[in-house]
């Protein structure tokens, strides 16, 4: 009988491998060490070299399909490719990003496993074989207990941190092969937003307004302090419902979730459904003119002031210290 397998399914984006693989297999990892299970990754759509970093980053053993049909998103197909994977693998828990595209695809593969499903998933007790995840804007937590040998999870991005590459790491690289059979729907083309920003999935560093930006002249401030620091834009969800700045740039409980090691939030009072989605910074700077406000009290520093008198100063000096003449 096969040994059972933590099997981590890697997303391609875009030709590369997403980033919340790495999380994934930060998770992976724990389960393997714990249960003494081998840690799989599975890359649909992938190629033999990205399966490599893979690898490098903790996976013991890498199937990868290059089937052309995988190379866009196709709910339908990628399921069929991850359930040859997991009919191979027989795995006790299978792990997937709670992305659009990782939850479309984990409905679908539990019904056909006949698994158990959990998603948004923030915390994994390897010993209970539960798992937990928030409500209610993190003010409940659930602990969800599984009554299926094979568990399928979605995990909330940035509640683990990336796996580390080790550069010459070994283990086994093999190819899956996939034969697709008939799919109800096709990819007809992809259109990309022309942002010309960073991306706040993996951004490092971000700038963050919220209402007390006070309209959308008030973001160029912001993306004129993000831009100076090599750092990503992002807003509070009043900002967005304004109308102020696209959703793409929303971080919260409706929004996107991030974990950078500098968080740098303007006008922004703290309320808990945007601090659900930042809480895991870093380092958080707070500048508000409420040093009583949530924020505030959250920041690993906090500035009490305007941050139209303060971002200014801050350029000038960044401007400054790299040599860049600044206007009188």
């Amino acid at each position: 009988m096969n040994q059972q397998k933590i099997l981590v399914v890697a997303l391609m984006q875009r030709g590369a491998v997403s980033p919340a693989t790495w999380e994934l297999l930060t998770a992976g990892r724990i389960l393997a060490n714990a249960l003494k299970q081998p840690l799989v990754a599975y890359l649909p759509g992938g190629s033999a070299e990205a399966a490599k970093e893979l690898v490098e980053r903790g996976a013991d053993r890498v199937l990868w399909s290059g089937h052309a049909s995988l190379k866009e998103f196709n709910d339908e197909l990628q399921t069929q490719a991850v359930l040859a994977a997991a009919a191979q693998e027989k795995p006790s828990w299978l792990l997937l990003p709670a992305s659009v595209a990782g939850r479309s695809l984990a409905c679908r593969v539990a019904v056909k496993l006949g698994a158990g499903l959990a998603t948004d998933v923030s915390e994994i007790d390897p010993a209970s074989g539960s798992v937990k995840r928030s409500h209610y804007s993190g003010n409940l937590q659930a602990t969800v207990e599984f009554k299926s040998e094979a568990r399928v999870v979605t995990v909330q991005a940035m509640v683990f941190p990336q796996a580390p590459r080790q550069a010459g790491r070994s283990g086994e690289v093999a190819e899956l092969p996939f034969t697709p059979a008939a799919a109800g729907m096709e990819s007809i083309s992809f259109q990309a937003e022309e942002a010309g920003e960073i991306d706040l999935g993996g951004a490092e560093r971000i700038v963050s307004g919220g209402r007390g930006v006070g309209g959308p002249d008030g973001f160029k401030l912001i993306r004129d302090l993000a831009h100076a620091m090599g750092a990503a834009v992002a807003a509070s969800r009043a900002a967005v419902d304004s109308g102020w700045i696209p959703y793409r740039h929303q971080v919260g409980l409706t929004g996107r979730t991030v974990r950078p090691k500098l968080y740098v939030a303007c006008g922004i009072s703290g309320q808990i459904q945007h601090l659900a989605g930042m809480s895991n910074a870093g380092n958080i700077v707070a500048i508000n003119t409420d040093h009583e406000c949530p924020m505030m009290q959250q920041a690993t520093i906090s500035v009490t002031g305007d941050m139209f008198e303060l971002i200014p100063l801050v350029l000038a000096e960044i401007k400054k210290r790299r040599g860049v003449p600044v206007a009188a």
